[in-house]
């Protein structure tokens, strides 16, 4: 084990969250998480990626994939490579899964709970990718110890990245894309791709929180960092 894994405090970046499901999402959620879910909190080992999806491919992490609407979008146009998803949100979690079964997805899990836990408990250099698609902002001063994109945090999804893996991170809040400039570009591992804020990437779909901050006046941020 390195420093990198070792959580600071245990200071959750999220709220836990539950929320109505509708019948639908109930029946896909009580059907299908058997055979595409994986409880992070149960987790009592390694997590191996190729066990996880029945065979190796290049493995794309979605952390807080919301509704399930994007992951879903860019699962199906991308069938060559693994997501998973990561998320707390009980009826997202319930929605992708029918997204998955609606659209034939072999090359999606789901994860419920920390996905830090769940990165601490996968082999270093195993992922090609990282997306964290609008995160929670944590506004206040006093709570931005919460935020997920951070030095001890990136240290650690960085070393899980394979050589010439990119960390992709969007967000709608200003303060917070200075911040994660200021953290990625900090770190000594990661190249930033674009030297800035990168050009909003084609495959990354818009979903509805994205059309609410646009409507709202709110620009976009991207920024995306590969590993050496």
């Amino acid at each position: 084990m390195t420093l990198t894994d070792l959580p600071a405090a245990r200071i959750r970046t999220f709220h836990p969250r539950r929320g109505r499901m509708s019948d639908r999402q109930r029946d896909a959620l009580d059907r299908l998480w058997p055979a595409y879910g994986l409880r992070i909190a149960a987790l009592d080992g390694p997590c191996d990626p190729a066990a996880l999806f029945g065979r190796r491919a290049p493995l794309v992490l979605e952390i807080g994939s919301g509704m399930g609407d994007a992951t879903a979008a860019m699962a199906a146009a991308d069938r060559d490579r693994h997501y998973l998803a990561v998320e707390v949100h009980t009826p997202g979690i319930a929605n992708l899964l029918d997204l998955v079964e609606r659209h034939g997805l072999d090359n999606v899990r789901v994860a419920e709970g920390d996905a830090l836990d769940l990165v601490r408990a996968m082999p270093e250099g195993c992922l090609d990718a990282v997306h964290v698609f609008f995160p929670d902002p944590w506004p206040k001063t006093r709570h931005h110890k919460r935020r997920i994109i951070q030095p001890a945090h990136v240290a650690l999804l960085r070393s899980r990245l394979a050589p010439g893996g990119t960390l992709h991170c969007a967000t709608d809040w200003a303060e917070y894309a200075g911040s994660m400039r200021e953290t990625l570009t900090a770190d000594p591992e990661l190249v930033d791709v674009h030297g800035g804020y990168a050009p909003r990437p084609a495959h990354r779909p818009v979903t509805k929180f994205e059309r609410r901050a646009l409507t709202a006046g709110r620009e976009v941020f991207d920024l995306i960092h590969r590993r050496r």
